[in-house]
């Protein structure tokens, strides 16, 4: 369906390193990113420019950004966003989101991928040493680093510091003119290897999901839209939360699959019921 297209990759941090292989060798598009489209318009991650919306629909408007740049009819985004886990409070989380544009056939699709393996970290320090520790902490120099004042301000930001001597003259430009600074990971793609590899799998991801065919229509996209609930206690046999079914939907044709038992298990274990285990 897409072998010979071109495809757009909006992107200023050069994620079309790891985006373009993937789709090149599993579509046979070929790729060309967009590293002059300003996509820190958007937001960024240090904060100087606010993220309006939710991941997903800072991603689509990179995309729709890319299109009016763009003679192109496929094109395609991804936006990450990182913080502690909704559950696990104390585990902080890599969440990727990446979207997908077919303008000729009026289609889209995104994935989300997670990873708890991310050096996401944030902290005001008072010296050398603790700067010195927190560095070793993120990865660096293989992986950025960014400065502030403090971490709402944003009148002097430093990125892109590459070795340990520029990152110590930096330090103490800041610790000679007032007590602490605010340090973080530098969370850009380019500078972050780490959420790269998150960038790929998602990348791997997307590609299942395009090129999984509505058994119906043979359009792309056919993939899980609902999880149904109620797999039954292997001791009472009552409903429980656990996930009996997944529901594939066609996008274009609204053909639907139900699929029993996704994980293999026809019943659940008691300590997931909340009658034999309340």
């Amino acid at each position: 369906m897409y072998r010979g297209k071109t495809l757009l990759i909006v992107t200023k941090h050069a994620k079309e390193q790891v985006i373009a292989p993937v789709f090149e060798k599993e579509l046979g598009v070929k790729c060309i990113a967009s590293s002059e489209i300003d996509t820190d318009v958007l937001g960024t991650f240090s904060g100087e420019v606010e993220r309006k919306g939710t991941p997903i629909e800072t991603a689509k408007k990179k995309c729709l950004l890319g299109l009016q740049y763009y003679d192109v009819d496929l094109v395609l985004s991804s936006e990450g966003s990182f913080g502690p886990h909704p559950e696990l409070y104390f585990v902080n989380m890599d969440e990727e989101w990446m979207y997908f544009i077919d303008r000729e056939n009026a289609f889209d699709i995104y994935v989300r991928e997670h990873s708890f393996k991310t050096n996401f970290h944030h902290q005001t320090i008072y010296s050398w040493e603790e700067m010195e520790i927190l560095a070793s902490k993120i990865d660096f120099p293989s992986h950025g680093i960014i400065l502030k004042k403090s971490s709402k301000d944003f009148s002097e930001v430093v990125k892109d510091i590459e070795t340990w001597h520029e990152l110590k003259k930096w330090t103490y430009t800041f610790l000679n003119k007032q007590e602490s600074m605010h340090v973080e990971t530098d969370m850009r793609a380019y500078r972050n290897p780490t959420r790269m590899e998150v960038i790929k799998k998602a990348a791997h991801r997307l590609v299942e999901k395009i090129n999984s065919k509505c058994p119906q229509c043979s359009f792309p996209g056919f993939s899980v839209t609902q999880n149904k609930k109620g797999l039954l206690c292997n001791l009472c046999k009552f409903p429980t939360n656990v996930i009996k079914s997944t529901i594939f939907e066609c996008m274009n044709c609204g053909h639907t699959v139900e699929n029993m038992y996704p994980y293999g298990n026809k019943f659940a274990d008691p300590a997931q019921c909340d009658f034999c285990n309340p």
